[in-house]
């Protein structure tokens, strides 16, 4: 015969077991971090007003990533911000490039070389010593002691990905690394480096395009599979921004020369290659260079443009571009320029990102964020 229990014994065991589960929930609630987490975005290691919010990414689960010029990562969940640092396994604070691959991994690229995030942990990718390469000097990654910044990050469509850096262009295959001009039988007569491609993109036909940085100002150059083929658009050699729109179309955001547009249907019926048309003062721009592209769900582009030989915060701020109205309502095509006057946080742009709700955040000089909503722009950083 089963005997039953004392009710009281009963309630005192029940009531140790509920708070032991609510004591293990809270526990892992609270394993990624909680101290670190904030409202908004806020400096933890004193970076001045010259540092950026330079890039970011929204990823498969809807986070918001966030790569700074001098305070690591930030990563916003909808609620809150929370702040990751070398301490917590990243290779530099400062990030020039992020990626997220089909995977779900995050690839950041930093000034000391790539770091990737596996859901987990942060952890060194490292770009193995290649001797006898292209390259080869002593400043160079065959150089233990050298530094490899990564200014831009690319996944085509095999899967492969791209990693442009200050000791040129590399390739991975998920397995091994190569360095893209290790490979001779590639065309390349014009002996381009591709050394610090600030930009890259792969068009809807395959080809690579590859925006050169500063440090060559090797201008754009195309890789159709075969060759390399160089173009300088109104002799501009710094490309920062390359964007493939809807439609097929090529847009640049060249450092000294503004705002560049290749027409892929013109070019075609009138039989060029590759001419590309810049907008100037007759299109209501006059801004002497231009930086991030972004093309948001309705087909307007959004880029950063600035004014040479002015204050930081009198530089061009935000334009909106919405070409597109033309075809569907007869509409004259028209610029629209944003500046802290109208709300940003500083007027010097660096990074532009679309959430999946169809908000704009837009990262600033002086580690500014800020997210525009089609109306208001609403201030996540101190």
């Amino acid at each position: 015969m089963i005997k039953c229990c004392n009710p009281v014994n009963t309630l005192l065991l029940l009531g140790m077991f509920f708070v032991s589960c609510n004591g293990q929930v809270k526990t892992n609630m609270n394993s990624d971090e909680p101290k670190k987490a904030r409202p908004k975005l806020i400096r933890s290691l004193g970076t001045d007003k010259h540092q950026n919010v330079h890039c970011g990414l929204q990823d498969k689960t809807g986070n918001l990533w966030f790569g700074t010029t001098g305070e690591g990562v930030y990563r916003y969940d909808g609620t809150s911000f929370i702040n990751f640092t070398m301490k917590d396994g990243l290779n530099s604070n400062t990030i020039w490039s992020v990626l997220e691959d089909k995977n779900g991994n995050i690839w950041f690229g930093t000034a000391d070389g790539i770091c990737r995030y596996d859901g987990k942990a942060f952890a060194r990718v490292s770009i193995p010593a290649m001797t006898g390469s292209y390259f080869q000097t002593n400043n160079s990654p065959d150089n233990p002691s050298a530094k490899n910044a990564v200014w831009s990050i690319m996944q085509d469509k095999s899967g492969k990905l791209w990693f442009g850096t200050d000791f040129g262009l590399y390739c991975y295959n998920q397995k091994t690394f190569t360095r893209f001009l290790d490979d001779h039988t590639i065309i390349n007569k014009e002996g381009l480096g591709l050394k610090s491609v600030q930009c890259m993109l792969q068009d809807k036909n395959g080809n690579i395009w590859l925006g050169s940085g500063v440090a060559e100002s090797e201008g754009l150059c195309l890789f159709d599979g075969k060759s390399l083929t160089r173009f300088k658009p109104n002799g501009d050699g710094w490309i920062r921004s390359i964007l493939e729109d809807k439609k097929g179309n090529l847009w640049l955001a060249c450092r000294f020369h503004g705002l560049a547009f290749y027409d892929v249907r013109l070019n075609e019926k009138a039989g060029q290659q590759k001419t590309f048309v810049n907008f100037t003062e007759k299109e209501g721009l006059s801004e002497n260079g231009a930086g991030t592209l972004m093309e948001d769900k309705s087909g307007n582009i959004w880029f950063a443009a600035e004014k040479a030989n002015v204050p930081e915060n009198e530089k061009g701020g935000l334009w909106l571009y919405d070409g597109h109205l033309e075809e569907k309502a007869g509409q004259k095509k028209s610029f629209k320029n944003f500046t802290v006057k109208d709300g940003l946080v500083n007027n010097a742009i660096w990074c532009i990102l679309e959430d999946k709700a169809g908000h704009l955040w837009i990262g600033s000089r002086d580690m500014g964020l800020c997210r525009y909503d089609g109306k208001t722009f609403t201030r996540f950083s101190e």
